[in-house]
């Protein structure tokens, strides 16, 4: 029997380590979370930490061993799942023993929830606990342990200077070490298609539906559009792959790194996947049926359950729910607000201070990403701190630990990080030679060492909040919440953020918050702005179609959101006249430009 998910919002990946842990802080309450399984280091001092806590045998693995990345996750992600079933089944005897623990598990429900009615009976009744205990089995679940990788950072690694085998790959051997765990959760795949990655699928009979049609592991995208969403689809179908959830994330409202639209507005993107929802569910069984047969497998009659969820700078729950109703989502993503969430994140308490504190011009774009990205940052972190400190004493880059991020073959086959000290020592060599005037130099120079070790800047939060050793260079910390952290102002409970959600509290104290699809408008005006401020020399005719088709596709999306304004009577009455006046604002100064 299958049971529903309990909630209907997860916490996504944050960082390197901003949710290393989470499920283990709040899975057995039935939230579903997403964990990074990149940085391997990390992992294995995770699971020695918490192997020790929960007194579960460690077995340290060792960097000699041959498939050492694969055997960390593997592992980690098996005493992560071992002390998920241990904590919801103590959860569990609780709330047979003590009605005080019901009433505590009621508070972090959903106020419309047929658990929700069930348990607050059993408060108020006098049934048997042998009916309570049936019905928790029946209907009670833990909420899923997710993992994600980016299928662009896919590493090669060597051995005596020669490539080993593209499953030794950085995210080839996170695929392998989530598929080899005893993890039933869900693998979600960002930033783009990775064919070689995604052909690697096939190698896991855990991919594959059953006769009862369960997938044991399930496959999220994280996309941009429609068409992202159908092109990678279709390209897993075709392998018998399932994709069981399409998450959409807004391109400049959420965090971490940035990957902006052709000017596609999340209304209008998910719009279209609300009208096409049946038809990609059918095209994805039709190829995954064909997919399945060829290969001699078992083929599901009817297609297999298909999700479609959001996420990016959603911060109300009147937010919330208009996502959930109007667009027929199954769940919505909630984020950078659980950095501000001690119980679910694991943030060290000056930057948990450092976010509480900013404001909306504290948050911005940066260029600091290896991966020449644009990344979401917030002004005064350590990492900032020492970096230029760094360079104040010529001693530009990162001694480069982790390496995960050592894709740029330049100078080195083998590729090096951006922000490094070996690549950045030999890109100022060559501006050395280029003999440019002072102001062309030091913007060129500025562009070499804004680059920041990501690798370890996103790892240290997390150890510094369980007390672990930070060694080798000093980093400080690096963070990339969305710019909806500006609108959250202080640190708060689990209840409290829940509550939050649900519309039953309110923590943001902060006026004139602006609409999540209103905020994320204004951000694409400012980065329409942006391209049109390149110098005329460097535009081309294909840049001048694209920034027209850009400019066009922000004004189809303010006319759609001019209509769903205005026909909205239930969600957002008290902010009408505001959204509209904001809408037609917007029009106004782009076509003026």
């Amino acid at each position: 029997m299958k049971i529903p998910n309990i909630h209907a919002f997860h916490i996504p990946v944050m960082g390197l380590a901003y949710t290393i842990d989470t499920p283990i802080r709040v899975a057995h309450y039935g939230i579903s979370s997403v964990i990074s399984v990149m940085d391997d280091e990390l992992i294995e001092q995770m699971n020695r930490l918490y192997t020790k806590k929960f007194q579960l045998p460690y077995k340290e693995i060792s960097k000699k061993a041959e498939d050492f990345r694969a055997q960390r996750i593997t592992s980690y992600l098996n005493t992560m799942d071992t002390i998920v079933k241990q904590k919801f089944e103590h959860l569990k005897e609780q709330l047979i023993k003590n009605k005080e623990a019901v009433k505590n598990y009621i508070d972090l429900l959903p106020s419309k929830s047929d658990i929700r009615e069930n348990l607050q009976k059993h408060l108020e009744g006098s049934e048997p606990l042998t009916k309570l205990k049936t019905f928790l089995d029946q209907h009670l679940t833990p909420g899923s342990i997710d993992v994600n990788i980016m299928t662009k950072v896919d590493r090669e690694t060597y051995e005596n200077k020669e490539p080993r085998p593209a499953i030794y790959n950085d995210a080839h051997s996170a695929l392998r070490g989530f598929a080899e765990s005893m993890v039933n959760g869900s693998v979600v795949l960002s930033a783009g298609m990775n064919p070689k990655l995604f052909g690697y699928f096939e190698s896991f009979d855990a991919f594959y539906p059953d006769e009862k049609n369960q997938l044991q592991k399930k496959i999220i995208l994280k996309v941009s559009d429609y068409r992202s969403a159908f092109i990678q689809g279709s390209f897993l179908a075709k392998k018998g792959l399932w994709v069981s959830e399409y998450r959409i994330e807004s391109g400049l409202n959420c965090g971490g790194h940035a990957f902006a639209t052709d000017g596609f507005l999340m209304g209008t993107i998910l719009e279209e996947f609300k009208q096409k929802r049946e038809e990609l569910t059918l095209s994805m069984h039709e190829l995954f049926c064909k997919a399945l047969d060829q290969k001699g497998k078992y083929v599901p009659q009817q297609p297999l359950n298909t999700k479609i969820t959001a996420q990016g700078g959603v911060g109300t729950a009147l937010e919330h729910n208009f996502l959930l109703t109007h667009y027929k989502l199954d769940a919505v993503g909630w984020g950078s607000p659980f950095l501000l969430v001690p119980e679910a994140t694991s943030t060290d308490e000056a930057t948990r201070n450092l976010l509480a504190l900013a404001k909306e011009d504290d948050l911005y774009l940066s260029t600091i990403s290896p991966l020449g990205i644009p990344f979401n940052n917030i002004k005064g972190t350590t990492n900032e701190f020492i970096k230029q400190e760094r360079i104040a004493n010529n001693k530009e880059g990162s001694s480069c630990p982790r390496k995960y991020l050592a894709l740029n073959k330049k100078y080195s086959e083998e590729g090096l990080c951006t922000a490094s000290r070996k690549y950045q020592q030999k890109a100022l060599a060559e501006l050395r030679d280029m003999n440019l005037s002072a102001e062309d130099y030091q913007e060129h120079f500025a562009e070499i060492t804004e680059k920041a070790c990501l690798c370890v800047g996103l790892a240290n939060a997390a150890l510094m909040d369980h007390k672990l050793p930070v060694k080798g260079e000093q980093q400080g910390v690096v963070i990339c919440p969305g710019p909806n952290i500006a609108y959250f102002t202080k640190e708060v409970s689990l209840k409290q953020m829940v509550n939050h959600i649900y519309g039953r509290e309110n923590i943001i104290d902060v006026k004139n918050r602006p609409h999540v699809f209103i905020k994320e408008l204004k951000m694409y005006l400012d980065h329409y702005k942006k391209e049109q401020k390149i110098p005329e020399a460097e535009q081309s005719d294909i840049k001048i179609k694209k920034q027209q088709k850009f400019r066009q596709n922000l004004l189809d999306g303010i006319a759609y959101y001019k209509d769903l304004f205005k026909n909205d009577t239930v969600y957002f009455c008290d902010d009408k006249e505001s959204i509209e006046n904001q809408l037609q604002s917007i029009e106004q100064e782009l076509l003026n430009l």
